[in-house]
Protein backbone atom coordinates (compact mmCIF):
# COMPACT_ATOMS: atom_id res chain seq x y z
CA UNK A 1 0.00 0.00 0.00
CA UNK A 2 1.60 3.65 -1.05
CA UNK A 3 2.60 5.65 2.07
CA UNK A 4 0.54 8.44 3.56
CA UNK A 5 2.08 11.16 0.98
CA UNK A 6 1.79 8.55 -1.73
CA UNK A 7 -1.97 7.96 -1.19
CA UNK A 8 -3.39 11.39 -1.14
CA UNK A 9 -1.36 12.42 -4.12
CA UNK A 10 -3.10 9.11 -6.09
CA UNK A 11 -6.40 10.04 -4.74
CA UNK A 12 -6.18 13.56 -6.33
CA UNK A 13 -4.82 12.44 -9.24
CA UNK A 14 -7.41 9.68 -9.52
CA UNK A 15 -10.39 12.09 -8.50
CA UNK A 16 -9.15 14.33 -11.27
CA UNK A 17 -8.91 11.36 -14.10
CA UNK A 18 -12.10 10.32 -12.98
CA UNK A 19 -13.74 13.04 -14.40
CA UNK A 20 -11.90 14.12 -17.58
CA UNK A 21 -9.29 12.63 -19.23
CA UNK A 22 -7.25 14.17 -23.31
CA UNK A 23 -9.05 12.31 -25.75
CA UNK A 24 -7.76 8.85 -26.47
CA UNK A 25 -6.89 7.84 -22.76
CA UNK A 26 -9.18 6.07 -21.09
CA UNK A 27 -9.48 4.71 -17.29
CA UNK A 28 -10.06 1.16 -17.72
CA UNK A 29 -9.86 0.70 -13.17
CA UNK A 30 -8.31 1.79 -10.39
CA UNK A 31 -9.83 -0.21 -7.81
CA UNK A 32 -6.77 0.54 -4.95
CA UNK A 33 -4.54 2.99 -5.15
CA UNK A 34 -1.28 0.48 -6.28
CA UNK A 35 -2.41 -0.83 -9.46
CA UNK A 36 -4.54 1.18 -12.11
CA UNK A 37 -5.37 0.33 -15.79
CA UNK A 38 -5.62 2.84 -18.80
CA UNK A 39 -6.36 2.16 -22.47
CA UNK A 40 -4.47 4.83 -24.95
CA UNK A 41 -4.57 5.06 -28.25
CA UNK A 42 -2.96 6.87 -30.97
CA UNK A 43 -5.68 9.64 -32.57
CA UNK A 44 -3.66 10.48 -35.33
CA UNK A 45 -3.74 9.18 -39.13
CA UNK A 46 0.04 6.67 -38.23
CA UNK A 47 -0.95 3.39 -40.00
CA UNK A 48 0.86 1.41 -37.58
CA UNK A 49 -1.85 2.43 -34.69
CA UNK A 50 -4.47 3.58 -36.87
CA UNK A 51 -7.92 2.25 -35.05
CA UNK A 52 -5.71 0.39 -32.03
CA UNK A 53 -6.06 0.57 -28.25
CA UNK A 54 -3.61 -0.53 -26.03
CA UNK A 55 -3.91 -1.12 -22.41
CA UNK A 56 -1.48 0.07 -19.75
CA UNK A 57 -0.74 -1.26 -16.25
CA UNK A 58 0.52 1.45 -14.20
CA UNK A 59 1.90 0.19 -10.65
CA UNK A 60 2.81 2.35 -7.87
CA UNK A 61 5.17 2.64 -4.81
CA UNK A 62 4.87 3.98 -1.18
CA UNK A 63 7.36 6.54 -2.91
CA UNK A 64 4.79 7.78 -5.56
CA UNK A 65 5.39 11.09 -6.57
CA UNK A 66 9.16 11.15 -5.90
CA UNK A 67 9.66 8.02 -7.23
CA UNK A 68 8.06 7.08 -10.88
CA UNK A 69 5.27 4.67 -11.49
CA UNK A 70 6.02 0.71 -13.02
CA UNK A 71 4.50 1.28 -16.15
CA UNK A 72 4.20 -1.90 -19.02
CA UNK A 73 1.82 -2.60 -21.67
CA UNK A 74 -0.58 -5.16 -21.06
CA UNK A 75 -1.44 -7.74 -23.81
CA UNK A 76 -5.12 -9.03 -24.26
CA UNK A 77 -7.10 -10.72 -26.93
CA UNK A 78 -8.01 -6.99 -28.41
CA UNK A 79 -5.08 -4.80 -26.87
CA UNK A 80 -1.73 -5.89 -28.43
CA UNK A 81 1.69 -4.54 -27.39
CA UNK A 82 2.37 -1.93 -30.01
CA UNK A 83 5.10 -2.26 -32.39
CA UNK A 84 8.05 0.37 -31.29
CA UNK A 85 11.51 0.44 -31.45
CA UNK A 86 11.25 1.50 -27.39
CA UNK A 87 8.46 -1.19 -26.30
CA UNK A 88 9.50 -4.81 -25.48
CA UNK A 89 7.78 -7.74 -26.67
CA UNK A 90 6.77 -7.92 -22.81
CA UNK A 91 4.96 -4.85 -22.53
CA UNK A 92 8.05 -2.75 -20.66
CA UNK A 93 8.95 -0.05 -21.93
CA UNK A 94 12.38 1.94 -22.71
CA UNK A 95 11.95 5.63 -21.77
CA UNK A 96 13.56 7.80 -20.10
CA UNK A 97 10.34 9.63 -18.34
CA UNK A 98 9.93 6.15 -16.45
CA UNK A 99 13.05 6.01 -15.02
CA UNK A 100 16.22 8.75 -14.68
CA UNK A 101 14.16 11.67 -16.29
CA UNK A 102 11.02 11.13 -14.28
CA UNK A 103 9.79 14.62 -12.49
CA UNK A 104 7.41 14.52 -9.46
CA UNK A 105 5.73 17.44 -11.28
CA UNK A 106 4.67 14.38 -14.03
CA UNK A 107 1.23 12.28 -13.22
CA UNK A 108 -0.80 9.28 -14.71
CA UNK A 109 -2.30 11.95 -17.48
CA UNK A 110 0.96 13.03 -18.42
CA UNK A 111 2.90 9.86 -18.95
CA UNK A 112 -0.25 8.64 -20.83
CA UNK A 113 -0.02 11.87 -23.43
CA UNK A 114 3.46 10.89 -23.27
CA UNK A 115 3.28 7.81 -24.66
CA UNK A 116 0.22 8.71 -27.24
CA UNK A 117 3.53 11.28 -28.38
CA UNK A 118 6.06 8.74 -28.64
CA UNK A 119 3.69 6.51 -30.69
CA UNK A 120 2.43 9.17 -32.73
CA UNK A 121 5.82 10.11 -34.09
CA UNK A 122 6.77 6.78 -34.87
CA UNK A 123 7.50 5.46 -38.46
CA UNK A 124 9.49 2.08 -37.69
CA UNK A 125 7.23 -1.05 -37.32
CA UNK A 126 9.99 -2.81 -35.41
CA UNK A 127 11.02 -4.37 -31.89
CA UNK A 128 13.75 -2.82 -30.09
CA UNK A 129 17.36 -4.81 -30.72
CA UNK A 130 17.80 -7.67 -28.71
CA UNK A 131 14.10 -8.21 -27.96
CA UNK A 132 14.47 -11.84 -27.97
CA UNK A 133 17.07 -12.34 -25.69
CA UNK A 134 15.83 -9.28 -23.39
CA UNK A 135 12.49 -10.73 -23.18
CA UNK A 136 13.42 -14.48 -22.56
CA UNK A 137 16.47 -13.38 -19.98
CA UNK A 138 14.30 -10.39 -18.45
CA UNK A 139 13.29 -11.97 -14.90
CA UNK A 140 13.49 -8.18 -13.19
CA UNK A 141 10.22 -5.62 -12.67
CA UNK A 142 10.57 -2.51 -15.46
CA UNK A 143 12.08 -0.31 -12.22
CA UNK A 144 14.80 -2.41 -11.98
CA UNK A 145 16.67 -2.78 -15.35
CA UNK A 146 19.02 0.58 -15.73
CA UNK A 147 18.31 1.73 -19.67
CA UNK A 148 21.05 3.27 -21.36
CA UNK A 149 18.62 5.93 -23.27
CA UNK A 150 20.75 6.54 -26.54
CA UNK A 151 18.17 7.09 -29.53
CA UNK A 152 15.99 10.76 -29.17
CA UNK A 153 14.93 9.99 -32.96
CA UNK A 154 11.90 7.70 -32.25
Amino acid sequence: MPAQFAAKRLGKELQKISNSLPPGIELVSANNLEEWFLDIQVLDTNPLYQNEKYRLKFRFGSSYPIEPPEVVFVKLPDRPIPMHPHIYSNGIICLDLLGTGWSPVQNVESVCMSLQSMLTGNTKDERPPGDEDFVRANRLRPKDIEFYYHDNDV
